[in-house]
């Protein structure tokens, strides 16, 4: 059961009650148990992670995608075109979270057998945390490389110098392999100044965004996160300015037009779903020159980078891949905090599925 809170009507909830009470929710959408599972496992575990923005509180637009018919259960990835280390995929607007499985675990093999898999998934639905298929190829030894764009709804990001929406979130994500000392790094963001899941975090506790982040519909700065919540809406900006909003762009192409899944142009975003596309690279360290060399120049460079005298403030230097298990440390002993409001629309979307709020105890 909860693990209960004090204040303001949150609940706290152990990891395994809470993908139990989730993969019922899918169960009752439709989905196969083991697709249930799948999503459930995926969606608690970017909460462990610390990415609230990626997890449960994805679940009520999961089901109204269902309902609206932009995304489909049970379907499973489609190997379009397999020609040396390229492989052309569809997602046939699966859950990504079994989609990105099936698609990595086809790069993985594929690159383990030539040593690089040049992976293009299109039309899959959200994909969730991008980290998480990073860190399975990164489990097998595999460095990877992944560009994603997002389709089916209206723009969220503004261009560097641009006063309103143009395009999405575009995730990039890198992720290097662990040594025998050090753990695996996972570079994995958003290439707006946050995720728009957590501008919806922000918004469901009644708190502000950072300085910077926003800008509301004449394109003057915002720190109300509900301005990506009306008519007509607001935008949020790029990290780094003009550097994020160019690895955007790059997201774009790279995922949108070489992928063939299609850019950020009107008449794809007209839907309220989440349609990503990803170019994935994925390599063999031994393809590329000696293993033993990279593992050990990899831990000389990650042990000297982490060497440096903390900040002040700071307790230490981290890497990519640190805060996350930081978090799932936390969280897996002390539960998964989730605000009222996104519980709230969990359980509804649940009772309006047949379940009742004594079937999502957590």
């Amino acid at each position: 059961m909860a693990l209960e809170a004090e204040t303001d009507g949150e609940v706290v909830a152990d990891a395994g009650a809470l993908t139990e009470s989730i993969t019922a929710v899918f169960a009752a959408c439709g989905s196969a148990p083991e697709e249930a599972r799948a999503i459930a496992e995926n969606l608690v575990a970017a909460n462990l992670a610390g990415h609230d923005s990626h997890g449960i509180g994805v679940l009520p637009l999961y089901v109204r995608n269902v309902r609206n018919g932009a995304l489909f259960a049970n379907q499973h990835v489609s190997v379009l075109r397999d020609s040396g280390p390229v492989v052309q995929l569809d997602g046939n607007l699966g859950y990504g979270q079994v989609i990105g499985a099936e698609a990595m675990d086809i790069g993985i093999a594929k690159a383990k057998e030539t040593g690089v898999a040049i992976l293009a998934l299109r039309n899959t639905h959200h994909l969730g945390r991008i980290g998480a298929w990073a860190e399975l190829c990164a489990d097998a030894g595999l460095v990877s490389i992944h560009y994603v764009n997002i389709n089916g709804h209206k723009p969220l990001v503004a261009p560097f110098g641009g006063a309103e929406g143009r395009y999405a979130t575009n995730p990039y994500c890198t992720a290097i392999p662990g040594t025998d000392t050090q753990p695996p790094i996972v570079l994995d963001m958003a290439t707006s100044k946050i995720a728009v899941g957590k501008v919806r975090v922000a918004y469901n506790k009644g708190e502000t965004v950072a300085d910077d982040t926003l800008i509301d519909p004449s394109g003057v700065a915002t720190n109300d996160p509900g301005i990506m919540f009306q008519e007509p809406r607001g935008a949020l900006l790029p990290f780094g300015d003009h550097k994020g909003y160019g690895l955007a762009l790059i997201c774009e192409v790279l995922a949108g037009a070489l992928v063939n899944g299609g850019g950020c142009v009107p008449q794809r975003q007209t839907r309220d779903s989440v349609i990503n596309n990803m170019l994935s690279i994925i390599l063999d360290p031994a393809a590329l020159g000696d293993a033993d060399f990279f593992r050990r120049e990899l831990d000389e460079i990650t042990r000297y980078v982490k060497s440096s005298a903390p900040a002040e403030g700071v307790e230490a230097v981290m890497v990519p891949g640190d805060p996350e298990r930081k978090q799932r440390a936390s969280r897996g002993a002390g539960g998964i905090a989730i605000d009222a409001t996104t519980w709230r629309e969990i359980v509804e979307a649940a009772e309006s599925l047949g379940l009742s709020a004594t079937d999502m105890r957590v």
